[in-house]
């Protein structure tokens, strides 16, 4: 049984996991679409671009949330799809701050509000060339939102008792242009979440101890695929 976390809790818990060896690649591959064409864990080429993510948990009606982000559909890259806050990281700035300045940008979220706890592990994104840097953080209350026009469409706030359910875990087969894959992906506030977000997501509910099966799940359905 799943048990209840306060966000005190939930706060010493992760600085107690990132004080150990980082679930990784491992947990990384949970929720990565098969086959996962170009991405090798933990390698990236050399002239990849770098950015910043924030992972931020904060309370909300008396329990954590995690906040997403839901990206305008005129965006270049990746439009239309649940991300966490964040963006290229600019020359000679460190990965953290380039998260917590890209989470003033886009969602307008003070950086003084944000406690950081530490980085999760990079993430190389192949079909945009860059490797994301995720920083989980902390704030003692719900930010004031103030979504950028053009580059944020809405905001999700997810229960962590939401992310932790199996039953939001789902597969799916879809087709792109390098062929026929299976996506898993979090269904979260009416929205599929998959791709780089759910990596991400995947590393942070391991490094909680409730690392996400979807495959499990499809396997125990005797489904080739679901969705919804």
């Amino acid at each position: 049984m799943r048990r209840e976390l306060n966000l005190s809790d939930l706060e010493s818990e992760l600085r107690r996991a990132l004080a150990r060896p980082l679930p990784g690649p491992e947990a990384q591959l949970l929720l990565a679409p098969r086959p996962r064409v170009g991405w090798r864990p933990g390698e990236w080429p050399a002239d990849c671009r770098h950015s910043g993510a924030l992972v931020l948990l904060y309370p909300h009606e008396g329990k954590p949330h995690l906040l997403l982000t839901l990206r305008d559909a005129a965006l270049q890259n990746h439009a239309g799809q649940v991300s966490l806050p964040g963006g290229a990281a600019e020359p000679g700035e460190a990965y953290d701050q380039a998260a917590l300045r890209e989470a003033r940008e886009e969602v307008g979220i003070e950086p003084e509000c944000v406690r950081l706890l530490g980085a999760l592990t990079p993430l190389h994104v192949p079909i945009s060339r860059f490797v994301v840097h995720p920083w989980l953080g902390v704030a003692d209350s719900r930010p004031r939102f103030r979504p950028e026009r053009g580059e944020v469409a809405r905001i999700l706030e997810v229960p962590l008792d939401d992310l932790r359910n199996p039953a939001r875990l789902a597969v799916e087969r879809r087709r792109f242009r390098s062929g026929e894959m299976e996506v898993p992906f979090f269904k979260l506030d009416g929205e599929k979440v998959w791709g780089a977000t759910g990596i991400i997501l995947a590393e942070l509910l391991a490094l909680l101890g409730y690392p996400p099966d979807p495959w499990n799940r499809l396997s125990a359905s005797g489904n080739s695929c679901t969705g919804g």
